[in-house]
């Protein structure tokens, strides 16, 4: 069986866990290479001993492809038979379940199986996303490989954007250009925010028509072979109406820019969140609401985290956005977006799009 799947079972040991019910996609990914859709499609059954993959006639040869090491049940839309016929194979006495993500509905369902059966259902939190937080080396090429793309959709989208130009036009436009340069699909909804809606920080692209010379914020991402990429920018058309734009801007780039001087192993996600907050709280304006960053992998948002309230210590191979920001109701808002890895001596940079905040045209 693979390292990963070893290791997990090691930290089920530790918890005093017989077995585990894994049914997050992206850990289904993790260990075994196969994951269902989002609606409980499929269930992960792990035990010191052995390792099934319940799920319906959709991915059977699926998971027969990429799942070779686990035992496939053809267990149709039954969702309670493989919990049944898994205790009777291993009879265990406690058995995990990935409490963050297990539907209330479906925990009833298998309580009852648990209490006719006779073992006990426990609660878990995180124990295969303590295994992905760190990234392979594998891994991280991947990741690199989305970030490269988004770099260039990016440059792409400067280069094409007009005034007069809808956000859902603009968001449009890297969109495509991530589907036709090797993009699997978008990693989650693109947001091109114009004018005032970039005082909205997961505004989504409507039809306001762009103007020159009004803030832009870009906040774009792609996945390639399952992982992940997060970048953001804000533009300008042209000169900027507003003199204010270039004071909020410089504010902003010197709180990333300090951020990511500072970060490095060792330093926790809250220390890490003050590093930039603390530069914009010294200024004229209200800093972020929202956390400095997150990791990005198989999911576009995973542990560690950078905020006010994270407990997370950073190790050496994690990655992490640095996303600060400033927002003004009416007016608009700024943030610029690197996704990092975080090494021993300080950050690699993964990012490299332009942050020249003025785009001639």
């Amino acid at each position: 069986m693979n390292q990963r799947v070893n290791a997990l079972r090691a930290k089920m040991s530790a918890q005093g866990l017989d077995a585990l019910l894994i049914t997050r996609p992206e850990n289904q990914y993790y260990l075994s290479g196969f994951s269902g859709g989002e609606y409980l499609d499929a269930t992960l059954l792990l035990s010191a001993e052995q390792a099934w993959i319940a799920t319906d006639s959709r991915y059977y040869e699926d998971v027969k492809l990429r799942a070779p090491e686990f035992k496939l049940l053809e267990s149709g839309y039954d969702r309670n038979k493989p919990l049944a016929d898994f205790a009777a194979e291993v009879k265990p006495k406690t058995m995990g379940f990935e409490a963050t993500h297990l539907t209330v509905a479906t925990l009833k369902e298998w309580s009852k199986v648990a209490r006719k059966v006779g073992f006990k259902l426990v609660p878990t939190k995180g124990l295969v996303e303590e295994l992905r937080i760190v990234k392979e080396p594998g891994e991280l090429e991947l990741i690199k490989r989305a970030v490269e793309l988004t770099d260039r959709a990016f440059a792409h989208f400067c280069a094409t954007v007009r005034p007069g130009m809808t956000e859902k036009q603009a968001a449009w436009i890297i969109e495509k250009f991530m589907r036709e340069n090797g993009a699997d699909k978008v990693a989650f909804d693109l947001i091109v925010a114009s004018g005032p809606n970039g005082a909205l920080p997961h505004a989504i692209p409507g039809d306001r028509v762009i103007q020159r010379g009004e803030p832009i914020v870009v906040d774009i991402g792609c996945r390639i072979q399952r992982y992940h990429s997060d970048l953001t920018r804000t533009i300008c058309l042209g000169e900027p109406a507003d003199h204010q734009f270039l004071k909020v801007y410089n504010t902003v780039l010197k709180a990333q820019e300090h951020a990511e001087k500072k970060i490095r192993a060792g330093v926790k996600g809250k220390r890490a969140d003050a590093f930039a907050r603390n530069v914009i709280a010294k200024s004229e304006f209200e800093p972020f609401g929202h956390g400095l960053g997150h990791g990005v992998g198989l999911a576009v948002h995973e542990g560690p985290r950078a905020s006010k309230l994270s407990k997370d210590v950073y190790r050496d191979g994690m990655t992490l956005t640095i996303e600060p920001g400033i927002y003004i109701p009416g007016w608009g808002g700024v943030r610029i977006e690197d996704l990092v890895v975080i090494r021993d001596n300080g950050v690699e940079v993964l990012s490299q799009a332009s942050k020249e905040p003025i785009v001639k045209i």
